[in-house]
């Protein structure tokens, strides 16, 4: 039978050599950051995941080989790490050759933590180029190859944040943030909250309910308690907790809402002390899905199983079916501050724009009239 020939009994054959390599097949897997407790690698995702298409080895030079994409991209780090989205542009407010005020969106965290080891406001100045006078550069040694945070903001709290360019302005800047605490602690009369200070900051607040009085002053202290899934606790109002201050002032009453928008001066700057103070006072933030009333987490304690069932077989903490501190949803906006400037000392007064939500129905006539709205 010649080459080509059909065999007996059929009209003809037909076939194209097969490559020396196919063409393989293309998953596609999608992470669900909600599902995680903290940070999760490349390699414990599909380790873990697809354990029976190939065993750990077999994963890792699948990823070194550059057979895995994540978001459109090879990667080839098997520890790389899988975070949740995150925004990443941050507006600059105000700049010299000391300090950077930025204004942080809601949802972007400071500080590595957690979920967030990468898509961070940090991570964001170390990758900008920051580039200083040459004068300015020859003669100061203590310049930084980039600004870094003097004090945080919660994930869900957008608005100023203030960084220091050098190691004096960030000793000094925070120096400012430091005696703020040390204040609240020795100075628990209201009449005392308006005195001098080398920092004063200004935040607006959306909040649950109707305040009667037109200005209230919060010394509850803060500390840790507790928490299923957070192993180091989590802060909320606490007797035997740190001395926190802040005050807060009426701006608006939406009593068709039953809410109230509200300016808030702190003293101290505690985890979460905002969230916490309002709540204390029986005015959680609008959509705070872990602070509730008395300025305690909203969560019921699981019932025992006769077993520690806070630890995932691995031997960490299971993720808590409870909120936590980096949920957002509420309306916090840090607006404005004033200090005294690390080296020049004179006064300056940083403010960042407002969300609408957080803005008066003045405020809002005013920016529509601008805006020829």
């Amino acid at each position: 039978m010649g080459d080509g020939a059909p065999p007996p009994g059929a009209l003809y054959s037909f076939g194209t050599p097969w490559p020396e390599l196919n063409q393989g097949l293309t998953y596609t897997d999608t992470f669900r950051c909600a599902d995680a407790d903290a940070a999760t690698t490349l390699i414990e995702f599909y380790s873990t995941n697809h354990k029976s298409s190939a065993p750990l080895p077999g994963w890792i030079k699948r990823i070194r080989n550059g057979q895995i994409t994540v978001d459109g991209e090879v990667v080839t780090d098997p520890d790389m790490t899988l975070e949740p989205f995150a925004p990443y542009l941050l507006e600059v407010l105000y700049e010299d050759d000391d300090m950077v005020a930025l204004n942080k969106p809601s949802g972007l965290q400071v500080l590595p933590k957690g979920l967030f080891q990468q898509r961070t406001v940090l991570a964001q100045l170390q990758l900008k180029d920051w580039k200083m006078a040459s004068s300015c550069r020859f003669k100061r040694k203590d310049v930084q190859s980039h600004p870094v945070p003097v004090h945080r903001l919660g994930r869900g709290t957008s608005g100023l944040l203030l960084c220091a360019k050098t190691k004096v302005a960030k000793v000094r800047l925070a120096s400012y943030f430091a005696e703020g605490a040390i204040n609240a602690a020795k100075k628990r009369d209201k009449s005392e909250f308006s005195e001098e200070r080398k920092i004063s900051k200004f935040y607006r607040a959306l909040v649950t309910g109707i305040l009667d009085d037109d200005e209230v002053v919060v010394t509850q202290p803060i500390g840790l308690v507790h928490y299923p899934g957070v192993a180091e606790g989590l802060y909320a109002a606490c007797s035997s907790g740190k001395p926190a201050m802040s005050k807060v002032c009426v701006l608006e009453r939406l009593a068709h809402q039953n809410h109230t928008l509200v300016q808030v001066e702190i003293h101290s700057g505690r985890p979460h002390q905002i969230r916490i103070h309002l709540a204390y006072i029986g005015h959680p933030l609008v959509d705070d899905p872990l602070y509730g009333i008395g300025g305690h987490p909203n969560f019921v304690e699981p019932e025992s199983t006769g077993t520690d069932s806070s630890f995932a077989s691995d031997g960490g903490y299971e993720r808590p079916l409870q909120p936590v501190p980096g949920d957002c949803g509420y309306h916090l906006h840090a607006h404005w501050l004033v200090l005294c400037h690390p080296t020049t000392n004179k006064m300056v007064k940083i403010t960042a724009p407002l969300p609408q939500i957080l803005q008066t129905r003045e405020e809002r006539r005013a920016a529509a009239e601008q805006t020829g709205g």
